[in-house]
Formats: structure tokens, sequence, C-alpha cells
């Protein structure tokens, strides 16, 4: 077996060819790390300093191992251990358990929801959902920090988290949910369980850990800014006395610190060991010159000890188009100049399974998946729920229908009014009027404070909408974001986006009290300096078009008091707002009776429904034939294709070239050029 290192670049040569023992890898975004570290484990068995099956390489994703093992397969490697932690430990614990327990049985725990909800129950706490996965959050969190239950109290009083309910409390479930685990048919394990036991068998058991340490001799870590405590444990356990390790990393992107992850690891590597080999990955294979710019000018402005390590990536793709800018009125118009540019970005040529809208909460997604529907591009939510098949969201209107059916509203539940009512039916599900402390309860309180806006622009839209009326409305706008089974443009978080590139993205939604978050200002600079990591993450997805966005308010008609995001700062001047477009708005009012328009459907059609519109029959059927045939080949849902009140639109309309077809309501120019020849013959009676 020969490598061939030519195909690596001279830093990556460096790192992969360093010699046996603690080496360092700082690998920016895009550099080539998984590749590097793929190289430097087959040169060190192409030198015959170590055996393929006495390499432990570790990732964070089982998606990131299976991609190491199939490089090494591909290169005639076989044997190299490539895990995850958890896999990693399940397996030696496994095979190490008869020594260090006997004939005590264990199983792994799966769903830890149950036992620390009768936990928190038997403290006395509420134990609704989101405060036991709020609890069970915190356990996790001290479990990774190698924090027990009875140091909870007094190692939480020292950080800048808040519990979700008293320390002491959040001690004593944590307690109790560890007692439950054991009986006298066995143990239940969990997934950090694995790992604690794991560190445990290695260092109290000498025979355990002279087995283990004969087996496995080297040791790669991918993410390493990425570890917890307890990893670090479990890791140092595995070494023993030795140091054949390779780290790999990037301080600047470690964005998970809620979870107990730290880069003080890597940053500290050097430290532990003073003959690390230290070697710098970054030049950037993924974007532009032009990305890579603005992600240095970002990251550059980073305060404290994580940020002296930062990086200056050099982007090695062809030059592309600069980072483009926008500020909106308010968010409708914000998500609407996304869906039409996405959509002039998918006439260019690019698929849109290569573009993504990246937003810092999943409540952001609702106004970006009304403006995709609308424009008829089909999407996908990345590690969440479309808004309206949320559990909470669901719940929410759940409650409306049945406040609905009351008898005792007050006179003024329409139009604006209805804002109000909608508070208090949702109070008793979390909307609180103020955001709540703990992650669970605070993503709920963001997703029902985003219907009461979405129900506020419904109400000041059409001042004599009533419940009924309102229901209606959210219904429609439900089917509409309905998630197509087919794959589109990706909506996802930052934090969901981290590992994944696509050729455009949209970064929205950049104001004050969303990136950074509300509760990071209130931390402090810490978590402000989180904060612009996580920016950074969003800036480093991106191949060759970025366009970062924000608006003014929230919803059409409010007040602009928002301000753009301070991690642009001396990077950019501000501009001017976009101006919505003429051509492409929905009207307001019917253009037969004058009446306000309610439903997306009235809005396309410019009329109410009741009104007459002197629409061809003949020819909306023969619209809708050759949609469903369309639909078929294009192997899409037929609304993807026209939806009906477009396709209604066009028998009214009757246009008689692209011009007048471009004037209808849901009709753009990539309609225009895909279907454009089809439909206009069918209108003009010329079609085979």
């Amino acid at each position: 077996m020969a490598i061939n290192l030519d195909e690596l670049d001279p830093d990556q040569r460096v790192a992969a060819t360093a010699p046996r023992g603690p080496v360092c890898i700082l690998a920016g975004a895009g550099t080539g790390k998984t590749r590097t570290i793929t190289y430097r484990i087959a040169h060190l068995i192409d030198q015959g300093f170590v055996g393929p099956n006495r390499v432990l390489a570790v990732t964070f994703t089982a998606r990131a191992a299976g991609e190491m093992r199939h490089r090494l397969a591909r290169m005639g490697i076989g044997g190299v251990q490539a895990r995850t932690f958890h896999a990693a430990a399940r397996r030696q614990l496994r095979y190490f358990w008869p020594q260090v327990a006997g004939d005590l049985p264990w199983r792994l725990l799966d769903n830890k929801f149950p036992l620390v909800g009768r936990a928190t129950r038997s403290v006395g706490v509420d134990s609704g959902t989101e405060t036991v996965r709020d609890i069970l959050g915190e356990i996790e969190w001290a479990k990774a920090s190698l924090i027990t239950p009875d140091a909870y109290a007094e190692a939480i009083a020292g950080t800048q988290r808040t519990p979700p309910v008293e320390a002491e409390k959040v001690a004593e479930v944590y307690r109790r949910y560890e007692r439950a685990k054991t009986s006298e048919e066995g143990m239940l394990l969990d997934f950090d369980d694995l790992l604690l036991h794991t560190a445990a068998a290695l260092e109290n058991a000498p025979a355990v850990a002279e087995e283990f340490h004969e087996q496995y001799r080297s040791f790669v870590v991918d993410e390493y800014q990425d570890v917890t405590p307890l990893q670090q444990r479990v890791l140092d356990a595995w070494l023993g006395e030795r140091d054949d390790l390779t780290v790999v990393g990037d301080a600047n992107q470690t964005i998970y610190s809620f979870t107990g992850a730290s880069p003080d690891f890597l940053l500290n590597f050097t430290r532990k060991y003073p003959d690390a080999t230290l070697t710098r990955l970054e030049r950037d294979y993924r974007s532009t010159p032009q990305v890579t710019r603005l992600a240095n000018a970002v990251i550059g402005r980073a305060k404290g000890r994580v940020a002296g390590t930062r990086l200056e990536l050099t982007g090695m793709r062809d030059p592309g188009p600069e980072p483009e800018f926008s500020v909106h009125d308010d968010e409708p118009a914000e998500a609407a100049a996304v869906a039409k540019k996405i959509a002039e970005l998918i006439d260019s040529g690019v698929s849109p399974a290569e573009i993504a809208v990246l937003y810092r909460i999943n409540a952001q997604s609702a106004v970006f998946e009304q403006a995709l529907s609308d424009a008829g591009i089909v999407y996908q939510v990345r590690g969440g729920e479309g808004f309206f098949n949320r559990a909470e969201v669901r719940k929410a209107i759940t409650e409306l229908v049945r406040a609905a059916q009351r008898d005792d509203l007050p006179a003024e539940a329409v139009g604006p009014g209805l804002r109000v009512v909608a508070r208090a039916v949702l109070a008793p599900l979390g909307l609180t009027p103020e955001e709540p402390e703990g992650a669970q309860a605070r993503e709920r309180w963001q997703s029902l404070n985003a219907l009461v806006e979405l129900v506020h622009e419904l109400g000041l839209a059409t001042p004599d909408l009533d419940m009924n009326g309102l229901l209606v409305q959210l219904k429609n706008r439900a089917e509409a974001k309905h998630p197509p089974t087919v794959q589109g443009v990706t909506l996802a978080s930052l934090h969901a986006a981290k590992g994944l590139e696509w050729d455009a993205v949209f970064l929205v939604g950049l104001v004050e009290n969303t990136l950074p978050i509300s509760h990071a200002i209130k931390a402090g600079d810490h978590q402000i300096e989180e904060e612009r990591r996580l920016f950074y993450v969003g800036v480093t997805r991106a191949r060759t078009h970025l366009f970062c966005s924000w608006a003014l308010a929230r919803q059409e008609g409010g007040r602009k008091s928002r301000k753009r995001t301070r991690f642009l700062d001396g990077i950019v001047t501000d501009p001017e707002p976009v101006e919505r477009g003429t051509s492409r708005n929905r009207p307001k009012r019917c253009r037969v009776c004058g009446s306000p328009l309610e439903s997306p459907q009235e809005k396309v059609l410019r009329r109410c429904i009741d009104c007459p519109g002197g629409a061809d029959d003949g020819i909306f059927e023969q619209l809708r034939a050759w949609r469903a045939e369309t639909a078929r080949e294009d192997q899409v849902p037929a609304y993807i294709v026209f939806s009906d009140a477009t396709l209604m639109a066009i028998a009214e309309a009757m246009p008689a070239d692209e011009r007048e077809l471009l004037g209808v309501s849901g009709v753009g120019p990539v309609k225009v050029d895909k279907y454009g020849d089809r439909v206009l013959a069918i209108v003009n009676g010329t079609l085979d």
C-alpha cells in the first residue's frame, strides 16, 4: 500500500506526516480536515507505526464515522475503528462488563423522559413536558460536566446557567433519577453512563486497562473543540500514560457550550503536551474568496481567549459574487424578498437542494415557509418540524378552536382585538408576558409568541375578522405550508446547519435580541461571543452565494425599532430598506367589490371568493388537466406547478403573451420559462 501525499496541500501534508505522538490540527471550515486525518491514519499505517486494528478514531456523528471508514476503505485500509464516543464506549463496555460487574445485567435506557418525569413529580415540581425536558437537559449537562447530584447546586451557582426550577430541586430530581436506574433486576444505563462506566472500568480495573491499552495504540479525535469533561475523562482513560493522539478542531466553531462542550481542552493541548506538533489548515476549498473575507471579518472582531486561535481562511474556489446585505421594513417583506431571490437562483441553474435559509430559532421559520409556499418553491425543514406541525402550535390552535366555540367572548374579539384574546387563551400553555428561562420552555414560548403575532398580523389586515374567520385563515396557512415530500430548499436553524454546506445560503433575521439572542445578551460577553461564533458558522456554510438580511419590524405596519446585529458593526454600512415591489405585490382589496381580501387564494385572484371573476371554465379545466399531467411527469405535488387559485387567475386574465402572464399573481419568471409556452397555448387554443 502506497499513500500518495501529493494529493494534499503543503499544510495538510505537514499534519498527515507529523511524527507519531501528540498532534494538534487547527482546521478552519472547508479546509479538508477529514481528508487530512484520513491520510494521517493511512500514513501511520503505511509507515508501520501502527496496525490498522490498533487505531481508534472518534467522531461526533455516526455519519462522519461512516465517511471516514469509507475513505479509508477506498485507500485499501480496513480494520480501523471509526466510531462516535458513545458507540465506542458501548462496544467496550459490553466486552468488559463481566470483569467489572460480574453477573449484574444492564441494558441501555433509550428514553430517559419517563424516569425523569416520575422523579420530577415525586419532588413536587411541575411535571409539564417542557419542565421535564429542561430538567433532563440540566441532568445531561451535569453528567457531561462531571457534576454529581450533591454538587449540582453549588456548581451551577458559579456558572451563567439558569436552572428551570430551584437548583436544589433539580439536584433532588437528578438524585432520584439516578437511584431509579438501579434495581434488583439490574441496571439501566443512559448514554452518559456508557462513558462514565467505561472510564471507571479503565481507571479502577488494572486488568481491563492493560487489555485495552494493548489493543489500541493510536487515537484520533475530530471536532475536539466540542468535547465535554466527561468525554475528555474517557479519552484520558483510553490513553493511559501514552500520548499517541491526534486532535482536530477549531475553537472558533464552538457553539454547543450549553451541552457542556468546552474548547478549553483544544486550547490547552500544547500546554498538556509541550512537544506536540501544531499545524493550521487555512485554505478553504469550500468557499469563494468573497465568502471567506466576510467570515474572517466576522470572527476577526471576536474577543476572549478563544479568539486568539482564530484562523485566517483563504478561499480557494474561483472568485464569485460579493455577499449581499439587505434591510427590509418587516419580516413578511424580508421573506418575500428571500423567496424572490431564491426563484432567481433556481432560474439561473442553482439546484433547490443547494440553497438554504438559516435562522437563529425555529420559530423564525414560519414566515419563510409561507413565502416559499406562496412562490411555489419546494422546501424542507431540517432539524425541526414545520411551524404548523409543531406540537405546541397544534395544541395552541386546538385551544383557539375551543375559544371560538364559547359564547362569552368579548365584543372586541375582532380584527386587532384578536391578539388580546389569543394571548389570554394561550397563557395556560406557557405564553407568559416575558420570555422564560430554560431551553424547552423558551422554544415553546417563541413558537406561541410567533403564532400570536401572526394572529395580530391577520387581524390588522382584516379589521372585521372574527375568531371563526381567524381559524379559516390559520387553516389555509397550515395547508399551504404542509412540508412537501420531495427535495427542495432547506430551512434550518444555525445549530442544525453545523457540518453542512450549500451553494447559496441566506442568513436571515439578523437583528439584536435574535442574533445575539436576548438571553445571551443578559448572560454577558461569554455567551455573546458564542453567538458570534454561531454567525461565523452560518457564513462558512456558503460555497458561492451569501445573502444576509434583517427586518426593522416583525409585522407589516409595525414599529420599525429593530437594530441590525452587532456582529456586522464595522463590516457593512446599513443599506436603505428594500422597497416592496409593485408588480409582484398582492392587492389588499377586491377588484370587484372593494372589500378587504382575507385568504391567500383571494389575494391571488385579486377578488373575493364570492365575487364573479369571469373565468373561462373550459380553460380552467384544461389547465387543471395539464397541471396534473405535468406534476406526474415532474414527480412533484400539483400545487408546486401552480395552485388552483393561480390557475383560476390565469383563466380569468386570459393572458395573450408572457408579459401579461407575468402580471398574474403566483406566476414568476421561473414559472414562465418552464411552463409559459404550454399555458399560453392552452389559453390561446393552440395546444396540440
